[in-house]
This record gives C-alpha cells, structure tokens and sequence, in this order.
C-alpha cells in the first residue's frame, strides 16, 4: 500500500490562521489529506484561495450557527463520496463530522463536542461519542479500513493533560468520557 501524508488540526478559526499565512505552511507541508477542526465558519465567508487550494479537492461542512465548530478536508485525491454527518440532524446541523470514502479507506474528521459549557452540553457530548461509535461499529463489521481524526475534546490520561487532579471534574477530564475512550480503543 502507498504511504500517505495525512494531517489533523484544530485550528480554532480558519479565517484567523489564513491571515497568520496558514497556505504558506500548507504548501510547504504538501499533506495529502489536511483535515481541519473548528473552522468556526461558513464556506461563502472563506476567501477563493482558501476554498481552491491548487492540487486539492477541498470539503466543508458548517454549523448552522455562524462562527461555531465546522471541519474543513483538503485532499490531492478526490474521494470516491463525501458525506456530511451521521444523518441525525442534532450532530449534523452543528458541521461536526467529514466522512470521505477512498477506494482502500473511509476518513472521518470530526470536531467532538465540548461538554464544559452545562450538563446538557455534557449528555449531548456523551450521545455524540455514542452515534460516532455507532457508525464506526457498522462501517468496521462492513470489513472498512477506517481512519478517525480530529479533536475529541478529552484528555485521556493523566499524561495528557497539565493538572489532572484539578480536572478531574470538569468536562474534557471526567471519568465517564476518558472511560468512553477506553472503549472506544476498545473496538479496534
């Protein structure tokens, strides 16, 4: 199999790092797939030169609301299909999720949700893990090879984050997502 490039970063803002000369790192980095988190905008607010990368396919998917999450891929290789969503409009409608099917892989780029703003944010935090792993399960029992990349919005271990004993409570650090994590590794 032909080895590929593939980047992943949450970017918190497309527009921000396209005037601190995000194309130029772009070009010198000549990934090929870029997948983006946290656009945080909509594609008729992107300049042309963002939208038509020379050599890449480019795919977005927004939120509804404007200047909230959305994910960005750029890919030299046109995927077979792309595909915005799970197909539940609750996950769907805030431009989350970038599924691209490629003839030997199925990517999935996703923006997890934040769970710290109220715990209604955290149940549908929670419900979004459940979906994601719902539609990963049907894909791997189809016999797909599956690539997931993203920011899934917890810290796993200890390791991963600066202060755990301080987080331990608070959204991105909670026993139940790092748990949810376990079992997602879990799958395979």
């Amino acid at each position: 199999m032909k080895r590929i490039k593939i980047l992943s970063w949450n970017v918190n803002g497309i527009r921000a790092i396209y005037k601190k000369g995000f194309l130029d790192w772009f070009k010198e980095e000549k990934p090929d797939i870029l997948c983006i988190q946290e656009t945080k905008a909509q594609q008729e607010q992107l300049p042309d030169e963002l939208i038509n990368v020379e050599g890449y396919h480019s795919y977005f998917s927004s939120a509804v609301k404007k200047g909230y999450s959305g994910v960005a891929i750029y890919s030299k290789t046109e995927p077979k299909s792309i595909k915005k969503g799970f197909g539940i409009e609750k996950f769907d409608s805030e431009g989350r999720i970038l599924i691209a099917e490629y003839p030997e892989f199925i990517l999935l780029n996703i923006y997890y949700p934040n769970g710290k703003a109220r715990q209604e944010r955290l149940q549908y935090k929670m419900e979004f893990y459940d979906a994601f792993l719902k539609y990963v399960n049907k894909l791997k029992k189809k016999g797909k090879n599956i690539i997931v990349c993203g920011d899934v919005n917890t810290a796993h271990k200890e390791i991963d984050i600066a202060r755990p004993k301080v987080n331990e409570k608070i959204s991105g650090f909670l026993p139940e997502e790092r748990k949810w994590i376990d079992n997602f590794l879990s799958h395979g």
